[in-house]
């Protein structure tokens, strides 16, 4: 199995061999605020079955942990972290070409979960903006 994904600009792209070792959506405060978003989807391969085409910038946002996003869009891309995800690197699932194929199985984190996101799933929906 092979999966792709790429940044919104097109600049950075890469391919994924094999099985994922796990795809979670993260509620941390560090993903969250790299992100500004209110959680982040992670899918892990062991670093030698991700190929990288292009040059992300990359990020140290903590003593081990290191984010990769495009320098052209400012897609957030990757996460690597030697001390505890050694030989890991996370990819924001999200930027799968086919995201809708491979569902998050967990939630991670959730001890920093924002306190409104555990009753979204309530909230009014709308196929577009509301009103359009």
């Amino acid at each position: 199995m092979s999966t792709t994904g790429r940044c919104h600009c097109g600049a950075v792209t890469y391919q994924a061999a094999g099985e994922p070792l796990h795809h979670a959506l993260c509620h941390c405060e560090d993903c969250r605020r790299s992100a500004g978003a209110p959680m982040v989807g992670w899918i892990a391969y062991p670093e030698d079955q991700v190929t990288v085409i292009g040059a992300p910038v990359t990020y140290e946002s903590s003593h081990s942990g290191r984010r990769q996003f495009c320098g052209m869009c400012g897609t957030g891309l990757f996460y690597t972290n030697a001390q505890m995800l050694p030989g890991i690197i996370d990819i924001q699932s999200t930027t799968l070409d086919a995201a809708a194929d491979m569902p998050p199985a967990a939630h991670i984190q959730v001890a920093e979960r924002l306190p409104w996101m555990a009753d979204v799933s309530g909230l009014p929906e709308f196929a577009r903006y509301p009103g359009s």
